[in-house]
């Protein structure tokens, strides 16, 4: 299975279905009783974090997402059916960017989850309009439409530590000896094209490393393959910096941590302030043991085992240092204060009103009706739409655009004076 852990995804609610307009014949009332149901909410796009989820592929493959309608009303107050909400899972450590760039979540426990989208409200059907005024109301809303946004969805991995290194340090070698983690190995660059999880298990004490594709010079900058994971660092709350003293790399072991330090404290000053411990590879070639003592690090060897249980008893003790002092992890979601609940704006040769208010204001099934018409106007009065529509310079006659409508504007008396 492809590891993808950045997509972009169209997500769309569902629409909400339309009031109806009925009455039950009944004597003494020539018009009948109003009897006509609401329409159904439609259904909500819900992301959602689930530790069974690995990765955002399914998205990648199919980004156009989409919740249920929500049914028509009938008579005899007979409602429409609400949408089904559509919840999809993603992994936990999942960020969710809106199209501004701004985040609007940060899903790292299980089941913590966001509407992404709500669904369109359901129509009110003609009963829903009786009153003492009213005793035959003959109205009926159409059903809002479902939001529907598009989003970016990026993946951090959730890791205790951070295994870092150049191409070919020997860190899926390492992970593959200290965990469950079945990492491609080979002996060229970039054998790693992907960030590998494992649970190491060390005396009874447990912790989760993440083996991140090779860095080099210039990797915050876009250069090799490293850059595109170091995001999986992010969250890591303790850095293994794996170096190599093999005469096979471009780089000695202590320029290797130069540059790695570099390159870390480029892309983040915060990730190059966390708790780190240094480790050279391969302690079973000649002169690797030195190498280690020279840097302050722990010589270790995945292929003899060497150093292998005093360096993971170092990185728990790490990770749990830095869990005691770091602050909480825990996801968020965040929510947005609502905005006006309409705009007014000059479109070409008339007026723009957007907004959902002033939208189901005038969400009647027929607004050719003088009742449905007249009711429109005194919601759109009440929002202060007419007010606002003078205030912006609107005059007698002009067109108003509300959704998919047009209306003639008429000033009352009180707002030409």
């Amino acid at each position: 299975m492809a590891f993808v852990d950045r997509v972009r995804v169209n997500l769309r609610a569902g629409n909400g279905g339309a009031g109806v307009v009925s009455f039950l014949r009944v004597k003494g009332k020539p018009r009948g009783k109003p009897n006509g149901g609401n329409g159904g909410q439609g259904g909500s796009v819900i992301l959602r974090a689930d530790p069974s989820v690995a990765t955002l592929l399914r998205y990648k493959r199919n980004p156009h997402q989409s919740a249920g309608n929500g049914t028509h009303g009938e008579g005899d107050l007979r409602h429409g059916r609400a949408g089904e909400d559509l919840i999809l899972p993603v992994p936990l450590g999942t960020v969710v960017i809106g199209e501004d760039g701004a985040i609007v979540a940060d899903l790292v426990e299980e089941g913590q989850e966001i509407v992404a989208v709500g669904g369109g409200r359901g129509g009110l059907g003609n009963a829903a309009f009786l009153g003492p005024s009213n005793r035959a109301p003959s109205v009926a809303e159409q059903g809002e439409y479902g939001q529907e946004r598009w989003f970016t969805l990026e993946l951090k991995l959730l890791a205790d530590a951070a295994l870092i290194g150049f191409p070919n340090a020997g860190k899926s070698t390492f992970i593959s000896r200290v965990s469950a983690a079945k990492p491609k190995i080979a002996d060229y660059p970039f054998t790693t094209l992907e960030p590998n999880l494992g649970v190491v298990d060390i005396g009874g004490r447990e912790f989760v490393m993440a083996d991140i594709p090779g860095l080099i010079e210039g990797a915050a900058e876009g250069r090799g393959l490293g850059h595109e994971f170091l995001r999986h660092t992010e969250r890591a709350r303790a850095l293994v910096v794996l170096l190599d003293p093999a005469e096979t790399q471009p780089e000695p072991p202590h320029r290797q941590l130069e540059v790695l330090l570099n390159e870390i404290s480029s892309y983040s000053e915060e990730l190059a302030d966390r708790p780190r411990i240094i480790l050279v590879s391969k302690a079973d070639l000649e002169g690797a043991v030195e190498v280690a003592e020279e840097l302050g690090a722990l010589p270790v060897s995945a292929m003899t085992g060497q150093g292998l249980e005093e360096a993971l008893h170092a990185i728990a003790d790490l990770a749990d240092q830095a869990e005691r002092e770091a602050p909480d992890r825990r996801g968020f979601v965040l929510y947005r204060p609502l905005g006006p609940s309409f705009t007014v704006e000059r479109e070409d040769d008339g007026w723009r009103v957007s907004g959902q208010a002033a939208e189901r204001a005038v969400r009647f099934a027929d607004l050719t009706l003088p009742e449905a018409a007249d009711l429109a106007a005194r919601r759109l009065a009440g929002l202060g739409v007419d007010q606002a529509l003078a205030e912006a310079g609107a005059l007698e006659g002009d067109e108003v655009r509300i959704g998919d409508l047009s209306f003639e504007y008429t000033p009352d008396e009180g707002e030409e004076e």
